[in-house]
């Protein structure tokens, strides 16, 4: 938890943002805005304030909370498909290297590589960490002898939100807990 003196300024008082069904629009970046878009959102009534901060900002005229959790009004269908980006790609993979496992120094890599014709696909690239991609180089899997853990397919949204519920963010204000499953039983 903050300190009381670090929450009372704006700027650290970001808003939840919950679907019309009262489910976070994404866990993994966290769905949050800036102070200055969830106010903007209540203006122009799109959403609903579902809990509020002790912090206020002020005008001449009057005082408003700040939102800690605000819900659309209007539902927003989530996409079937996630966008084919590198990010997904390590949230796909759990931010983990499909060769050795290892966390750290994350690139991708082409099962066939592109020198081979290979395309820069879901079903085609992975997770790797440098070393091994460039033990890898261009060879296919069988004649470099390396193979990926997990076989690459292209993910729903739904898969990569449960992903991404394996990585909770350092800092979770108290009003959002009810509206946040993270999932640390989750095995890897």
């Amino acid at each position: 938890m903050q300190p009381e003196a670090v929450m009372t300024r704006p700027e650290n008082c970001p808003a939840l943002v919950l679907n019309a069904d009262f489910r976070p629009l994404s866990y993994y970046p966290l769905s949050l805005w800036s102070w200055q878009d969830a106010i903007k959102a209540v203006f122009l009534d799109r959403v609903n304030i579902v809990s509020e901060y002790e912090t206020e900002v002020h005008s001449p005229s009057f005082a408003f909370r700040l939102p800690s959790v605000v819900s659309l009004k209007n539902y927003v269908c989530p996409a079937k498909y996630p966008a084919f980006t590198r990010f997904n790609v390590f949230l796909r993979d759990q931010f983990r290297c499909q060769y050795c496992g290892i966390d750290s120094d994350l690139t991708f890599d082409h099962l066939i590589p592109r020198s081979r014709g290979g395309l820069t696909t879901w079903d085609n690239v992975v997770a790797a960490c440098s070393p091994c991609n460039l033990k890898k180089g261009g060879k296919m899997p069988k004649a470099a002898a390396m193979f990926p853990a997990h076989k690459p397919v292209r993910p729903t949204v739904y898969q990569l939100h449960r992903n991404g519920r394996r990585f909770p963010p350092n800092y979770l204000h108290q009003s959002w807990q009810d509206y946040l499953y993270w999932d640390s039983e989750l095995e890897p």
